[in-house]
């Protein structure tokens, strides 16, 4: 059964950075995507970014291109959301996901049935 516990939210001013961690577990991840959401307060879960295990390619939200960056890392089986020029916008709780594709990869990964979550990270932003 797969596990994702997120880490690393917090207090920001704007401008700033911070790093969220996804620490999946429960078995081995190959053939995974893997996913950043966020939901601010009142508003839907929106997609924020995504990364193919396998192959490290990304996809990310135009929100957040240029600012965010996602990665992998194989040997701790960790997901990393690196954000940077942090702006009040940003501020909700984010959740990591993940989701087991199998065949013809789609470009845009944010849709993708994500069904393996985790219980979220607040990030606050403040202007």
């Amino acid at each position: 059964q797969v596990q994702l516990v997120e880490s690393g939210g917090g207090l920001v001013q704007a401008g700033g950075s911070l790093r969220l961690s996804c620490a999946a577990s429960g078995r081995t991840f190959s053939d995974y995507y893997m996913g950043w959401f966020r939901q601010a307060p009142g508003k839907e879960r929106e997609f924020v970014a995504a990364i193919r295990w396998s192959s490290e390619n990304t996809y990310y939200a135009d929100s957040v291109k240029g600012r965010f960056t996602i990665s992998r890392d194989n040997v701790k089986n960790t997901v990393l959301l690196q954000m940077n020029s942090l702006k009040a916008e940003d501020t909700a709780v984010y959740y990591c996901a993940a989701v087991r594709v199998i065949g013809m990869e789609v470009p845009d990964y944010s849709q993708y049935d994500f069904r393996v979550w985790g219980q979220g990270t607040q990030v606050t932003v403040s202007s």
